[in-house]
């Protein structure tokens, strides 16, 4: 099983690699529909699992939003929670305050043994899980201009639903721009170079992650410190 650190650095590359170079509401009714669908089409789904998805700017706007699921049936037992949207707003707010996905934040403070009250993150925040990505620009490196989430429970499924589809939307969009045949394999999006830091990077470098023991006590004034020189 990959470690916390390790899969904090799968996330940071995801990010870095996923770049719309436009991103306009008719992208996030179409980019919620496949979330939608891929969910729909889940094992997870067809054993009575329910889904919340929302797509909001950086702002707040909502540009989409559905449930996949209902909050209760006559054998008392829902599809989906009344807690569901309000973990689902923690995880986008994670997203607004830091520029990460909910995903890498949450495998990141486990790799530093670190707290969200720690790391500068609300405290009225609930449990912070994998299910919220940012949605970036190629040529806006100084903050998303969106976030794409969704919440089931389960914090791995969840990012990996997310980062998957935005993954498989922007190849769609690459083979269609180059007139490829959209039947044919799917192609690998380039991977850029991760953007340079800036001050939501509150982090580590992701090579602090695998060679750091979580254990370790590490003050944040020391390592902020370090990068100073």
């Amino acid at each position: 099983m990959p470690s916390d650190g390790e899969l904090a650095n799968q996330a940071l590359h995801e990010e870095s690699s996923y770049r719309f170079s436009s991103f306009s509401a008719s992208d996030a009714v179409t980019l919620g529909l496949s979330i939608r669908k891929r969910f729909r089409a889940s094992s997870r789904h067809s054993k009575g699992k329910g889904l919340v998805i929302s797509i909001q700017t950086i702002a707040g706007h909502t540009l989409f939003s559905c449930t996949v699921g209902d909050l209760g049936h006559l054998s008392g037992i829902g599809d989906v929670s009344l807690d569901s949207w309000t973990c689902l707003e923690g995880m986008i707010s994670a997203v607004r305050r830091t520029g990460h996905s909910s995903f890498y934040v949450e495998k990141g403070m486990s790799a530093m043994g670190k707290t969200p009250k720690q790391l500068g993150l609300p405290g009225e925040l609930p449990r912070i899980q994998g299910g919220a990505f940012p949605i970036w620009l190629e040529n806006a490196p100084c903050c998303p201009i969106a976030v794409a989430g969704c919440y089931s429970g389960s914090s791995q499924d969840d990012h990996n639903l997310v980062s998957t589809t935005v993954r498989d939307y922007l190849n769609k969009i690459l083979r269609n721009n180059t007139g490829e045949n959209t039947a044919g394999p799917s192609m690998s999006m380039p991977v850029p170079s991760v953007p340079p830091r800036t001050e939501t990077d509150w982090l580590p470098e992701p090579s602090e992650f695998t060679s750091r023991r979580p254990e370790t006590p590490y003050d944040r004034h020391e390592y902020e410190n370090d990068i100073s020189h």
